[in-house]
């Protein structure tokens, strides 16, 4: 299957996006909003001063009087020719036109008079310095739509126009199973055997992408375990790691017919990373669809694996609008396979794009200084050609 093809197959798998649920601001950031955010009210509600200096009435000078107005406060009138010393967001007091800065300002102590001392001869202009009422949104009007990733911007924003909680789409839960007898959890590789890579960059590349990670597992290269842990594994989305191509002991190709599952991606016309699957299973006992991610277990092949197939999927299952590739010009030539996609490690500058030493699909070196993946049609591309980028979670 096609790359391209591959990444629709995951995204029609989702179906529909998971059931929206109330969640309080603490606890909605990561989600995708499940209905539009509107204001509640007038941003900001009232008038407010965008300086410190003196709320006045007309032209001036003014005649000092009533107390300073601090944040907070319900300021008094102000009458004709007066002014009052006010605080950056401070609501207006009734009656006053605009505010004078204080770097602006001269006052007589002893005639408790205030004049303008503002740079060029023009009067000060009604509502200088004055933030209106309304003036970033009017009660009622959208300000984000369905499908919204919720970051902390849009927690400031939610509750800034008077939002408690949030309807957002629940998030994905995902189970990781982590195969491979040959994997060490600690110290350098010895005896033959290699140090467990994917077991830390998976977990918080899955989290950034909206899932919720219920699990993680390390599991033998047999066949009995393995069928065991899918079978009663009651996440939305399982995602393994190894055991997808045709090896003595890749098992994830048996356990999958043994459980009657279906496989909309059964290896993709990519490198690196191409024996990836996508698997339906049978539902969860509560009725819940589930499905099955299988990632080479090559690290960057199963880089390749999540960018292609987990998260296009787990974006539509929680709600998100997919992220597509970025346009970008290649600042010089981008090698490619002779005859699949490939998936390129690069370091991107501005709106062009560099490719990175160390992108065997074994190798980590080139990805930990990357930005994205270029996206090379078979062959590559040339220097100064258009390329599609994926960018990299959390760059």
């Amino acid at each position: 299957m096609a790359w391209e093809q591959a990444r629709s197959a995951a995204r029609a798998a989702a179906g529909q996006a998971l059931p929206a649920v109330p969640r309080t601001l603490a606890d909605a950031l990561g989600h995708a909003l499940a209905e539009p955010l509107t204001a509640l009210t007038d941003l900001p509600s009232f008038a407010t001063s965008a300086m410190d200096g003196w709320a006045v009435s007309g032209p001036g000078p003014w005649r000092l009087g009533g107390a300073g107005i601090l944040a907070g406060a319900s300021p008094e009138p102000l009458g004709p020719d007066t002014a009052a010393p006010i605080a950056t967001g401070a609501p207006l007091p009734p009656g006053a036109t605009a505010v004078l800065r204080r770097e602006h300002g001269e006052t007589d102590g002893r005639e408790g008079v205030l004049y303008d001392r503002s740079p060029g001869p023009e009067p000060l202009a009604e509502g200088r310095d004055v933030r209106p009422r309304g003036q970033e949104c009017r009660s009622g009007e959208p300000l984000l739509p369905t499908g919204t990733t919720v970051t902390p911007a849009v927690l400031g924003l939610a509750a800034a126009t008077g939002y408690d909680r949030l309807l957002v789409h629940r998030r994905p839960s995902v189970e990781l199973f982590v195969l491979g007898d040959e994997l060490l959890q600690s110290g350098v590789p010895r005896g033959g055997r290699v140090r467990d890579a994917l077991g830390p960059l998976l977990p918080p590349w899955l989290e950034s992408c909206g899932a919720e990670l219920i699990g993680e597992h390390r599991i033998a290269d047999e066949l009995g375990p393995l069928r065991e842990a899918v079978r009663d594994s009651r996440a939305d989305v399982v995602i393994t790691t190894g055991s997808t191509a045709a090896g003595p002991v890749d098992f994830l190709h048996d356990t999958l017919r043994a459980l009657g599952a279906r496989l909309p991606v059964d290896s993709v016309a990519v490198r690196p990373g191409h024996p990836m699957l996508l698997a339906e299973l049978p539902a969860a006992p509560d009725g819940r669809a589930r499905r099955l991610v299988g990632l080479p277990g090559n690290p960057l092949a199963a880089v390749a694996g999540v960018v292609t197939l987990a998260v296009p999927l787990l974006r539509s299952l929680g709600g998100h609008a997919d992220t597509e590739p970025c346009p970008m010009t290649a600042a010089e030539a981008l090698p490619g396979h002779p005859r699949d996609t490939k998936l390129l490690p690069v370091r991107v500058n501005g709106t062009s794009v560099a490719p990175l030493p160390f992108s065997g699909p074994s190798m980590l070196r080139g990805l930990a200084l990357a930005d994205g993946l270029a996206v090379l049609p078979p062959g590559g591309v040339a220097a100064g050609a258009a390329v599609e980028v994926v960018r990299l979670p959390g760059r």
